[in-house]
């Protein structure tokens, strides 16, 4: 379900069924690499709706968690952390992230949930017939790892 009026009614109504948040982390840099933060945001975005369509009923998608990329180690896992500790809270038994940004791979031990990292594809030089076989397939492999962590 994705964070739209009529997808949190839907929600609201079949809460004990969706017990998996999906938080997409996305730097956001406006110094040398501003095009390769867009990138990543675009990347993200897409995979994580397609995320969400497969698991719909399942996954609550919520926004995309913005954060300068200049931010120091400590305060984005505070950030993520303080997201999980209210999530949990609300019932849910998972959260994911999911980010292209590596850095968060550095401490993923130190975040509350589990961090999914996907390298970004620059989807901007592609022609659509070649978009959408590459985001099938990260998408199948993103899904495996979903699965896996729900029966561990």
């Amino acid at each position: 379900m994705k964070w739209t009026p009529n997808e949190v009614d839907m929600f609201l109504q079949a809460k004990e069924y969706v017990d998996t948040a999906l938080i997409p982390l996305v730097p956001v840099n406006f110094a040398e690499n501003i095009k390769q933060s867009a990138s990543m945001k675009d990347f993200t975005e897409i995979l994580t709706l397609e995320i969400e369509r497969q698991f719909k009923g399942r996954i609550m998608l919520l926004p995309q968690l913005a954060y300068l990329s200049s931010w120091d180690e400590p305060k984005r896992l505070e950030l993520a952390a303080d997201w999980a500790r209210g999530l949990k809270e609300q019932g849910f038994a998972h959260v994911f992230y999911i980010t292209s940004d590596s850095e968060w791979r550095v401490n993923e031990q130190g975040l509350e949930g589990s961090l999914i990292w996907i390298p970004s594809i620059p989807l901007e030089h592609l022609e659509e017939k070649h978009k959408r076989p590459m985001i099938d397939d990260q998408v199948r492999q993103v899904l495996a790892i979903f699965t896996r962590k729900w029966h561990d």
